[in-house]
């Protein structure tokens, strides 16, 4: 019986480990610099999304409306009523519009880093090394040396 109390006893202890450990891992997650700058990203987009959508309610609509009646929400309302009900495509138009000048930003962003990771990468290619290895004793030493620090063999002329 007391075998039992013990092993339940370890069983509960490796479970508060599990959690601790957890919570550990989602806090060193979030405060990584990765996690906050998405955030920030986030927090541009909607944002940005406010300011798209503006554009749209206050600038395209109104020029739609010079074509169709304005509904009660101010959006344009170019529609047609077939058998009593009514397809409002110009609030669909505004959508649509909507959705583009969105698309086109992100399609313009996601290039914009695209060539900026290419560029990095291209930086890291181009890095002379460091280091290189004693033909001796195999370990890493600066480029410059003339004589392996661990094994003390001569160097000269070895890239």
């Amino acid at each position: 019986m007391a075998n039992v109390k013990d092993e339940a006893k370890k069983q509960a202890a490796k479970q508060k480990k599990k959690v601790g450990g957890f919570l550990a891992e989602f806090k060193e997650f979030a405060l990584k610099g990765n996690v906050m700058s998405m955030a920030v990203g986030v927090l541009i987009g909607g944002a940005f999304s406010g300011l798209v959508t503006s554009l749209t309610d206050n600038i395209i609509n109104p020029i739609l409306n010079c074509f169709g009646n304005v509904s009660e929400s101010g959006v344009a309302s170019l529609s047609v009523k077939i058998h009593g009900q009514t397809l409002q495509f110009g609030t669909f138009i505004a959508d649509v519009v909507n959705f583009l000048i969105l698309a086109f930003i992100v399609f313009l962003l996601v290039k914009g880093m695209n060539k900026l990771l290419e560029a990095g990468k291209k930086e890291e290619e181009e890095k002379a090394p460091e280091t290189k290895e004693c033909p001796y004793c195999k370990s890493a030493i600066p480029v410059a040396a003339i004589r392996c620090p661990h094994c003390t063999s001569e160097l000269k002329n070895i890239k």
